[in-house]
């Protein structure tokens, strides 16, 4: 009995040794196991820059491209209002530039401040570049603003006295057009042909010997307190609360003038097929745009698509 339990023994302490060596083994194992999953994680995590980058970069939005227009606050700035939500959606930001003068808005074109302006017509464009060597060109016409002759000391052509003031716009393009405005009434006659040129030295008949006070368009209607008419931008009537229903007369919206004198979107030569000025063009000549023009100004603005 002795010698068995004594045989017993040994062997039992050797399986038990066994045992505790195959225990450590499988926790080493286990160990190993973890550390190469962590391991593989952390490559997929932190080690794969492409894989990780290529995820940012699909999450991260797309940088929206600015678009600075210059622009009359009115009508022009509030027409272009209304295109701002529109354009964002296609990822413009349309930032919109307010001038009270028609210089400016150009300069900044040319020399690149702003990518374009709406504020002008043709005529004026190419006096202006004419004049200043700039190289801007018209991208779309996108509404007329008829001219009108408003009351000012006197109410009416027929109640205007010997020697009577009118005010008109001093730049070249508007200044003729308002005296082609004034002989259409029959309050003067200019020289044959002088169309777009005239000027006050153009007149070769003047019945009531009218005196013609030339003046900066934006500050014609702060005259009509000091002369009997006025000859008003259709914008600038806008601004100082002036209906075209109280003028005494006006351009049609299907004369020539409608057509020669449009407002247009203008650009630097070279800019004016930018996906950001075609979707802006795009966005001015939509229904939406016809609507807003024909409800808020009542035939002060006139679109012309």
């Amino acid at each position: 009995m002795a010698d068995l339990d004594s045989t017993k023994t040994p062997a039992s302490g050797a399986t038990s040794g066994a045992g505790r060596f195959k225990s450590k083994r499988v926790l080493v194992s286990a160990i190993v196991g973890v550390v190469a999953v962590a391991a593989i994680a952390a490559y997929f995590a932190y080690g794969n820059p492409t894989a990780s980058d290529a995820k940012s970069a699909a999450a991260a939005p797309a940088a929206k491209t600015v678009l600075k227009v210059g622009a009359s606050p009115t009508p022009h700035a509030k027409i272009l209002e209304q295109v701002k939500a529109d354009l964002a959606k296609e990822g413009i930001d349309l930032q919109i530039i307010e001038y009270t003068d028609y210089v400016l808005p150009n300069t900044a074109v040319q020399n690149g401040e702003n990518d374009a302006n709406y504020f002008q017509h043709v005529p004026y464009l190419d006096d202006f570049n004419k004049k200043n060597g700039t190289t801007i060109v018209s991208v779309a016409a996108i509404h007329f603003e008829p001219l009108g002759i408003y009351p000012g000391k006197t109410a009416s052509f027929g109640a205007l006295k010997d020697g009577a003031k009118i005010a008109v716009p001093n730049d070249a393009t508007n200044e003729a057009r308002a005296l082609l405005l004034l002989q259409d009434q029959g309050l003067l006659k200019l020289k044959d042909g002088v169309g777009l040129e005239a000027t006050p030295n153009d007149i070769v008949e003047n019945p009531k010997n009218i005196e013609f006070v030339e003046v900066e368009a934006a500050a014609a209607p702060a005259t009509l307190k000091d002369v009997d008419l006025a000859v008003i931008n259709g914008n600038y009537a806008i601004s100082a609360g002036l209906s075209i229903s109280t003028t005494l007369a006006s351009e049609a919206a299907d004369s020539v003038a409608a057509t020669t004198f449009g407002n247009i979107v203008a650009v630097k030569a070279g800019n004016e097929n930018k996906p950001a000025i075609q979707a802006l063009v795009k966005a001015l000549k939509s229904d939406k745009i016809k609507k807003y023009i024909q409800e808020t100004f009542g035939g002060s603005v006139v679109a012309l698509f």
